[in-house]
């Protein structure tokens, strides 16, 4: 079994910043891509950034030049840094794991408010 441990979630002010960790462990093969997604109320849930195993990223529109994804391919981990935030990036944030299976983890709460 693949497990993900996520942490950094939390609330923030707009124009805040906070950094996503998704730590992959278990019975993990080659990891071809690592990514973020998001899932406001009301919204379906959207890829915020992905990270293939050449190092090539994709970012929705919505957060290009704010956040920022990374990985530490020896420790199994991606990181989403997340810079001058708005109150519409508001959502549970995912982490996806993409190899021979699909693993997710179980979802970090993310809120910018005042």
């Amino acid at each position: 079994q693949v497990q993900l441990v996520e942490s950094g979630g939390g609330l923030v002010q707009p124009g805040g910043s906070r950094r996503l960790s998704c730590a992959a462990s278990g019975s993990i093969g080659a990891i071809y891509a690592m990514g973020w997604y998001r899932q406001a109320p009301g919204k379906q849930r959207e890829l915020v950034a992905q990270i293939i195993s050449g190092g090539d990223t994709v970012y929705a529109d919505s957060v290009k030049g704010r956040f920022t994804i990374s990985r530490d391919n020896a420790k199994n981990t991606v990181y989403l840094q997340m810079n001058n935030l708005k109150p519409e990036d508001t959502a549970v944030y995912y982490c996806r794991v993409t190899g021979s299976r699909i693993s997710w983890g179980q979802g970090t709460q993310v809120t910018v408010s005042s």
